[in-house]
């Protein structure tokens, strides 16, 4: 097997072909690493409320069947926030994406297998808004509760599912292909896993 650079666009096959030294040493490389800090930034942002309180997903994860849960969950807190400070960085890229990419996995297997439901209003709820109630409610809010929330719930459920999606595959993504060309791996370091 010939090994090929990671961004190449061999000239004869491009409309442009002087944008092709363009594309290997900027636009290519930048898009990576903006991939790769938008994922480890999203980690971060997601990992902050689970390190101020690590012990807050102990119930989560024990329900997911990890005991014990306090060994557990301040292990997802590490590996979401100081994993995406990783990862957004290009610091053991491929073994931290890797753990993280298996814990998106399971993020993701959770809310298809537990959706939130088909139901945001009570049948109480259904006797304030038919008694007058929705006049306490924006016409919008109204809408969304006429059916009982089920298609609030549904949109909310469908943005879970995705999110879930996109960072496990951008996290199995840098498990398999690295840091990039402007990663810490491959500019400091000098190596990669």
């Amino acid at each position: 097997m010939v090994e090929q650079p990671l961004f190449s666009n061999p000239r004869d096959r491009m409309f442009l072909p002087f944008m092709g030294v363009f594309y290997d040493r900027v636009a290519q490389p930048l898009g990576w690493m903006l991939f790769r800090v938008l994922i480890g930034g999203a980690l971060v942002y997601e990992g902050w409320p689970k390190i101020i309180d690590p012990l807050g997903q102990v119930g989560f994860v024990e329900n997911l069947g990890f005991y014990p849960g306090w060994l557990w969950s301040p292990l997802l807190a590490a590996m979401q926030f100081f994993g995406g400070f990783a990862i957004a960085a290009g610091f053991l890229t491929r073994p931290i994406a890797l753990a993280n990419a298996v814990m998106l996995a399971i993020t993701l297997w959770f809310h298809v297998s537990f959706p939130y439901g088909d139901r945001l209003v009570t049948d109480a709820g259904f006797q304030v808004l038919s008694a007058g109630g929705a006049e306490l409610l924006t016409s919008a809010g109204a809408r969304r509760l006429a059916d009982g929330g089920q298609a609030f719930l549904g949109q909310v459920q469908e943005k879970a599912e995705m999110a879930s999606l996109l960072w496990t595959g951008g996290a199995a993504f840098f498990a398999a292909f690295g840091g990039g060309i402007w990663s810490v791996d491959r500019c400091l370091m000098k190596k990669e896993f």
